[in-house]
């Protein structure tokens, strides 16, 4: 079977567009799709956070309360009302 140079050559270019364009695609879609962070202040544990968050700032206190939550959203909304109010 003879290996015909000029079609491996296309094969081998076309292989090389192909993964620098996907590579490119990637590259420029990345920022597209940062993680933004969602609007948690109409949620009851933000509020919590942010009243704990100023509470800790004013007496000069680092986290002082462990709170647990059953859903990730939840602690995810105390966390960024905590830090809002700490000024983080």
């Amino acid at each position: 079977m003879k290996l015909n140079s000029k079609r491996g050559a296309w094969v081998l270019a076309l292989a090389m567009v192909f993964s620098t364009g996907a590579a490119t695609v990637q590259a420029v879609a990345a920022p597209l799709f940062q993680d933004h962070e969602p609007d948690y202040s109409k949620y009851k544990t933000y509020q919590q956070g942010m009243r704990d968050g100023k509470a800790d700032h004013d007496a000069n206190k680092d986290h002082s309360r462990k709170r647990n939550y059953k859903k990730d959203e939840d602690r995810k909304a105390y966390e960024s009302g905590y830090q809002k109010a700490r000024g983080n």
